[in-house]
């Protein structure tokens, strides 16, 4: 197929364009600076630079492609406005979905989150489960959903929603803390480490996204795609350092503490268009149940992911290694 992957200078899009390319796909890659896009190019992707806020770049990156995979997004920035949030996250999936529409594009794949589902109080949670976004991020990636799904049948376009769970694999820098503090036997837990953890090796999402993309009964459906296995914090941490060879970090800290200090830290610098040095987001990792269902993905896209966790550490372990990140 002809397909466009919007967010391929990121972690997962990167992942995601190089490999449908490799496997015969005629790739465009939707990217704001092309001079950081130098290894998509070199994989044989085509390049269409633009901002997801411009319709017109929008409707030229659109042209002759049959399936869009919509990745990019602002993730966590502290110090980003909420407007600029919505305008990236919710508002411009719209756009992007007119557009394809007018450019004769039959599917957009949608990448939304979990994390729309919030702490989850009764796991593992499926597609239905209650909305409890808990930031700015989340909300706007519900909001996007719900954009998402109204643009699609108001332009006649296909529209599928992924809701990933945690991504790690070679290159990730979201898990790399944990990683690194395991392995360099520097980590300290928040709170007992008894809340649910579930991950999703990022070949295994590659193709959830490529089974959204090509089974047709997925049209207008919502899936969470996540990995084999769940976990709790302890057994997470543990794993990661029996792969490691060294000792399961012991040392537990009480959370709150740590969670005032970091809503002051968003208080000063928030309003200065600073990232703060702590953030709550960053203690809820260690506050915040995720434990998800993927029989829906399992019946209807025949997703079956493969990478169990101890495979999925040890070769993100090994590449953080080698590139000397650990």
């Amino acid at each position: 197929m002809r397909v466009l992957v919007t967010g391929a200078t990121g972690f997962t899009g990167g992942h995601l364009a190089r490999t449908l390319a490799a496997g015969g796909d005629g790739v465009r890659a939707f990217v704001r600076d092309p001079a950081r896009a130098g290894d998509l190019a070199r994989s044989g992707i085509e390049l269409a630079a633009g901002d997801l806020r411009d319709r017109r770049a929008l409707e030229r990156a659109a042209t002759g492609v049959e399936v869009v995979y919509n990745v990019a997004a602002i993730y966590r920035d502290a110090g980003g406005a909420p407007a600029e949030y919505r305008a990236v996250n919710a508002e411009s999936v719209a756009h992007l979905i007119e557009a394809a529409a007018g450019a004769g594009v039959r599917r957009v794949v949608h990448c939304s989150t979990v994390g729309v589902h919030g702490d989850v109080e009764h796991p593992p949670a499926g597609e239905n489960a209650p909305f409890r976004p808990g930031d700015i991020y989340q909300a706007t990636k519900l909001e996007g959903e719900q954009l998402a799904r109204e643009a699609g049948q108001r332009a006649g376009v296909e529209v599928v929603i992924a809701r990933p769970t945690g991504i790690y694999g070679p290159g990730d820098r979201r898990l790399l803390k944990l990683f690194r503090g395991v392995a360099r036997r520097r980590w300290i837990t928040l709170g007992r480490g008894e809340i649910y953890y579930h991950l999703t090796y990022i070949d295994d999402l590659v193709e959830g996204f490529r089974l959204c993309a090509t089974v047709p009964g997925a049209a207008g459906r919502t899936y969470i795609l996540a990995g084999p296995e769940v976990t709790t914090l302890n057994d997470l941490v543990a794993l990661v350092a029996e792969v490691a060879n060294v000792p399961v970090p012991r040392r537990h800290l009480p959370v709150w503490p740590f969670w005032i200090a970091g809503a002051a830290c968003e208080a000063v610098c928030v309003p200065l268009r600073l990232d703060p040095p702590l953030h709550r987001r960053r203690v809820d990792f260690f506050t915040k149940s995720r434990a998800f269902d993927i029989s829906r993905a399992r019946a209807e896209l025949g997703y079956a992911p493969a990478t169990m966790l101890r495979d999925g550490i040890g070769r993100t372990l090994a590449w953080y290694r080698a590139a000397g990140w650990v």
